[in-house]
């Protein structure tokens, strides 16, 4: 077994989100919050501004005047396609390395992190949740984790994999025992370091166990549904991917039809590649 003070030490080689982001999140919880306001919170980050602007301005918008105020930044862009711009942007230096323990190349964590993130999204307007921006942050930075642990994962790749072939273990499961500690926890660290809600850190820490989300609470069922989507897809699956169990139960809990799974989908895949220009504008991290 590693030594788990060590690898929670490794949290300190992150780079951590904004402050900026928390005050944005808890703006769009509060439905008195105007505009002027979230544009003064805006203008004082630097970077965020920058990318911002930069992101506004670029082709993709193909604007006849160039925007030079985050207001108008807003009005062109969407709240919903600002938030998620500032946090994608903030965590793609984190997520886009690869991650050899989990045979993830480069990229392609923080790809799947992102179309997670946009199907949860989905998930939570169908179902029609007031806490989208945090579900979408939520389902984000759900695998933080796998940035630390995968060396370790690499240096005790068999023992896992003994783990979960011959005693029918989680790979999640596997990662505990062998390791000392899993992703899933190791991510809930991180969220709590970086000083983001006790809801959310709960919810990255049981992100793979959906059954023991609150009856009234469909943010784990949500963040749950939209990891298993991309699985079947495909995306980010990696080595551990079709080492996890599936609920169908919580399709049924959120009332989500195989119809609903394929227009998830399609609405989704169109979202990423929005997204990924987007980000792409501002040059990246």
């Amino acid at each position: 077994m590693k030594s788990v003070e060590k690898i929670i030490n490794d949290i300190e080689a992150l780079r951590p989100i904004p402050y900026t982001y928390h005050k944005i999140i808890e703006m769009t919880k509060n439905p008195d919050s105007s505009i002027n306001e979230l544009v003064d919170i805006i203008t004082y980050d630097q970077g965020a501004t920058a990318n911002i602007l930069r992101a506004c301005n670029s082709s993709y918008f193909g604007l006849s005047r160039k925007i030079t105020s985050i207001k108008h930044a807003i009005a062109y862009m969407g709240l919903d396609r600002l938030v998620n711009l500032i946090i994608v942007d903030s965590a793609a230096s984190n997520f886009r390395r690869g991650q050899e323990g989990y045979d993830l190349t480069e990229g392609e964590l923080w790809r799947y992190s992102v179309f997670s993130a946009l199907i949860a999204q989905s998930l939570a307007e169908k179902n029609q949740q007031k806490n989208i921006p945090f579900i979408f942050t939520s389902a984000l930075l759900k695998d933080i984790g796998k940035v630390i642990l995968h060396t370790y994962v690499n240096d005790s790749f068999n023992e896992i994999t003994f783990m979960v072939k011959e005693k029918g273990l989680a790979f999640i499961e596997a990662e505990k025992e062998v390791i000392g500690i899993d992703h899933a926890e190791l991510g809930a660290k991180v969220a709590a370091k970086w000083n983001f809600s006790p809801n959310m850190v709960n919810i990255i820490k049981n992100h793979h166990f959906p059954e023991l989300a609150p009856p009234d609470d469909l943010s784990i069922p949500i963040v749950y549904l939209a990891d298993s989507i991309c699985m079947m897809m495909g995306i980010g699956v990696g080595s551990d991917g079709l080492a996890y169990r599936y609920h169908q139960e919580v399709m049924d809990k959120l009332h989500f039809s195989n119809i609903d799974v394929q227009k998830t989908i399609a609405d989704s895949l169109e979202k990423l590649k929005d997204v990924e220009t987007l980000v792409n504008s501002t040059g990246g991290n």
